[in-house]
């Protein structure tokens, strides 16, 4: 299911909110608050209705735009808004901040640019985006499909539609539209004479402004002829000043922006008061989570922080002589702890260098190394010689990073040593502490030291790296880095005591920790990639793109985008009248779920399915894979692996994905044999079996599941002979292994039903059954959600935990939470178990100096590429590991597979 992106158009939301509510509304003391009380009513709205994956709020920034370049006149004679919203607006900005939310803006562009420019990235990964905006400008982002504009006052969905029952054009169209009206509100000319009616009709016979301007000898009648004539120049200067720029920044983590704050009003209790926000006060104290106990511990922790509220007070130094830096370093003793941060050309670490870096070792001072900026009248710097000496150095006392793996890359291909020893990572310890928490240093910082950071955006200029940044900047910004690292890594120390949790400073420093280094290899190491496969297979995607679009076409009896789900959706429920279409304020739903429940209702449905499918493949691997492929020179894929990336502690992976490729499909079985063997080398795919059942055994202990997994029995057809019986249990395997895995995933009878096409009697009678055969089972996860409810969290096999807040939840969200509380015990403890065979691989490797590269990790599977006189016997050593890393109540099983290609590996 695609994430969602949440962009509040800030200023123009608290203009609208204020001009939306009475604007008599003060409190007590005269002071105006109706814009506060539409915001507090827009983030208890946001909150209630939780959709969103990503929020972020866009802000315009102090002083002129670029387009004031492009024509002075630029908004030059605005109306300055009222002083009641004026008093109101720095109050709510900060609302924002102090919530746990975070804005957008960068210097000479406004708030609009910034919308556009996460809207290209959201679109890039194929999330969904939510504009909350009314502003007329921003409807030339509407994407049908991928981006609305939603009018939170009036509760309102702009898409495709909206915007021609509204303007008479498409949002395609928007920017020649506006270019040609022009608007007066921000001193934008257009087209002089031609308005709303003219412009509709210009661009609904010609399309856009170049076409109308290259048609313009055909323009009618000579009146309308006559203006675009005299206005070109005009009318192009206004094109440049209605687009708006979807590239203000060259990368974006929406990570940063993940909507995690669950009690935004807790945070503004004390100003909800002052400012008598007394709907929200009255909803909190509703949902008990206002006592007098708990206002007097806010009150206390707001004297701690006021306490804690002084400047972090520490000196930043600039090293550029060698005898200095060797004079700092030479304090350094083995047990030094230092933290330790790049800085680099960019992010990736196969095409981007080192351009210096910085270190700290006391509560003091923190330095920074410059060795590569370059621009005009750059000082002097440290030499590579000396450089690297200073970093080998460092690196004989403790390291401690934030995201370290990141640093190490540019390091060891600095040093040419991949043998670096490091200490410590605070990302993982802060992912520790609670695995469902904003990581990023900045986030920490702000949140934990009460210390707001320099921005990388504040520090290189726009098309720069931070190889043009001047050395003095340089410092102060990355030896903040250095120096709140180590901050946070002593703080997470005392937490994780404090936590009752010291147990997890013992797994960080011997699991997880070596497993940094663990990745690290394999990232660098990359998979080959068969270009010329993948070349073929692209054709072959689009030739049959084109030929089920054709076919959809032929049946829909239209074309239209059959990307866009508000088109498809008219398509198939008014078009084509297809029955169980429930139409919202979006339009009809067209998922996956709907189309399939569909399926045998039109022969259009299985087109359609296909098609997304075969386009997903497209857009999302083949021409991806073989981008990236064609870039290497090597001819391999590197992908990233994401240690922190869930809360159930399962490696994911970006740049690309390699762990989403679908697998039951013919298609993604074709995609795998897109990776392939070196020359002389064979695949090897070890696979855990039925890891988490065979962990639902050793928890439980049940005497059948126990005895099955000891007897290598078939698991499934012994659930199968337990609820159907023997004669009915060969024909109901596949039932009984859908209710095996599923209750582990804390599916129920609705989930069930849909998924076996049962009813839900049958789904609720069939999980009677289960528990009423393994009531040990049942037993079991009855003790986990007690665990989880009465501690607030659950625990893996290495003690990793997950923090649950029953407390504050909705009945919806407990209910949730009673589900996840099961499944992270599962699949955490599968995570900790293929952790540590990928640890223990690795260190055989490197001891023994052995022919094998570990690959990839695929959830319960490992990928290695191994010479090929070798594969097999490396194969059995390697299996035998993974199924005797931990002796469980029942032995751990894996299978072998040897191949030249990823697909030959199942």
């Amino acid at each position: 299911m695609s994430k969602t992106v949440t962009i509040i158009d800030t200023f123009g939301f608290f203009f609208r909110s204020f001009y939306a509510l009475p604007q008599h509304l003060k409190n007590s003391e005269g002071f105006p608050t109706g814009l506060l009380t539409g915001f507090t009513n827009f983030i208890s709205t946001l909150q209630k209705q939780h959709d969103s994956d990503y929020i972020i709020f866009a802000i315009d920034t102090k002083g002129d735009s670029f387009r004031n370049e492009i024509d002075p006149n630029y908004k030059a004679h605005r109306t300055p808004p009222p002083e009641e919203l004026i008093m109101q607006l720095p109050i709510a900005i900060e609302w924002i901040d102090k919530m746990g939310y975070k804005t957008l803006g960068y210097v000479g562009y406004e708030a609009d640019d910034m919308i556009a420019t996460v809207v290209h990235f959201a679109k890039e990964k194929g999330y969904n985006v939510r504009v909350v905006s009314h502003d007329k400008d921003l409807f030339q982002l509407i994407d049908d499909g991928k981006v609305v504009l939603v009018d939170a006052i009036k509760k309102q969905v702009m898409d495709e539609n909206a915007c021609y029952e509204k303007y008479g054009i498409s949002p395609k169209q928007f920017i020649d539209y506006q270019a040609i009206i022009g608007d007066s509100a921000d001193n934008i000319p257009g087209v002089k004479g031609i308005g709303k009616v003219g412009a509709q009709k210009l661009l609904a016979e010609y399309g856009s402004l170049d076409n109308i301007y290259a048609n313009i000898d055909s323009v009618k009648p000579a009146g309308v002829q006559k203006k675009l004539i005299e206005s070109k120049d005009s009318a192009y200067m206004s094109k440049k000043l209605v687009t708006l720029m979807h590239d203000v920044l060259d990368s974006f983590d929406f990570e940063d922006y993940k909507m995690d704050v669950e009690h935004p009003f807790l945070n503004i209790y004390d100003e909800l008061v002052k400012y008598e926000q007394n709907a929200i006060l009255r909803t909190l104290q509703a949902k008990n989570m206002v006592t007098q106990e708990t206002h007097q511990e806010a009150v206390k922790k707001a004297e701690v922080e006021i306490q804690n509220s002084k400047k972090l007070d520490f000196k930043t130094t600039l090293l550029t002589d060698a005898k200095e830096l060797n004079r700092v370093l030479g304090t350094l003793k083995r047990d030094t702890v230092i933290a330790f941060d790049t800085e680099t050309t960019g992010l990736d670490y196969e095409k981007d260098s080192l351009v210096g870096f910085s270190f700290c070792f006391n509560d003091a001072e923190a330095y920074y190394v410059p060795i590569a900026h370059f621009y005009l009248g750059v000082g002097e710097q440290i030499n590579e010689s000396e450089a690297k000496n200073a970093i080998r150095k460092i690196f004989n006392s403790l390291v401690v990073g934030h995201n370290i793996k990141f640093d190490l890359h540019f390091v060891t291909r600095f040093l040419e040593d991949d043998g670096l020893d490091i200490f410590a990572d605070s990302m993982i310890l802060a992912w520790l502490i609670n695995p469902e928490s904003a990581l990023s240093l900045d986030k920490l910082s702000e949140k934990l030291l009460n210390h707001t950071m320099l921005h990388y955006k504040d520090t290189v200029k726009k098309g720069d790296t931070f190889a043009s940044v001047e050395l003095e900047d340089a410092c102060k910004y990355a030896a903040e880095d250095a120096y709140i690292t180590r901050r946070l890594y002593f703080l997470f120390l005392e937490m994780l005591e404090l936590q009752d949790a010291a147990l997890l400073i013992k797994e960080a420093a011997d699991v997880e920790f070596p497993f940094i280094k663990t990745l690290l290899k394999m990232e660098k190491t990359g998979i080959e990639v068969d270009g010329s496969f993948l070349e073929h297979f692209l054709v072959e995607a689009k030739e049959n793109l084109n030929d089920l679009t054709k076919k959809i076409y032929a049946l829909a009896g239209c074309e239209f985008n059959i990307n866009s789900t508000q088109q498809l959706g008219v398509v198939l429920f008014e078009n084509l009248g297809l029955s169980t279409g429930k139409k919202t304020k979006t339009g009809y739903s067209t998922d996956e779920k709907v189309l399939s429940s569909l399926r045998d209702a039109h022969e259009i449905i299985p087109y359609l399915l296909e098609y997304r499918e075969v386009y997903k493949l497209f857009s999302t691997y083949i021409e991806p894979l073989l981008k990236l492929s064609r870039e290497n020179r090597h001819g391999r894929v590197h992908t990233s692996f994401v240690q922190t990336g869930t809360a159930t502690g399962r490696l994911s992976s970006k740049n690309p994905n390699l762990q989403n490729i679908p697998t039951r499909t013919k298609l993604g079985t074709r995609i795998r044999e897109a990776f392939v063997a070196g020359c002389g080398k064979k695949l090897i795919g070890i696979d855990y079996s039925q890891i988490e059942l065979r962990l639902l055994a050793h928890f439980t202990q049940d005497r059948v599941l126990v005895d099955a997994f000891k007897q290598d029995k078939d698991i499934h057809m012994q659930t199968a002979i337990a609820l159907f019986g023997e004669e009915e249990a060969q024909a109901k395997r596949n039932v009984a292994k859908t209710v095996n895995f599923g209750l582990l995933y804390g599916m129920g009878q609705k989930k069930l039903s849909e998924t076996l096409s049962i009813s839900t009697k049958e789904a609720k009678e069939i999980i009677d059954k289960y528990f009423n055969s393994f009531p040990t089972v049942r037993a079991y996860f009855r003790s986990i959600v007690d665990f989880s409810k009465e501690a607030g969290y659950v625990e893996t096999l290495l003690k990793r935990r997950r923090y649950f807040d029953y407390e504050s939840a909705s009945p919806m969200f407990k209910a949730a939470y009673e589900r996840e509380s099961v499944n992270s015990v599962f699949q955490g403890s599968a995570s900790d178990l293929i952790k540590l065979s990928m640890n223990k691989i690795d260190k055989v490797i490197e001891d023994e100096k052995l022919n094998a590269k570990m690959l990839l990790q695929i959830h319960d599977e490992l990928i290695f590429e191994v010479d090929e006189d070798e594969a097999e016997a490396l194969g059995e050593r390697f299996k035998e590991i993974m199924q005797s890393i931990m002796k469980l109540n029942v032995p751990l099983k894996a299978s072998l597979n040897i191949g030249n290609n990823w697909s030959e590996l199942k």
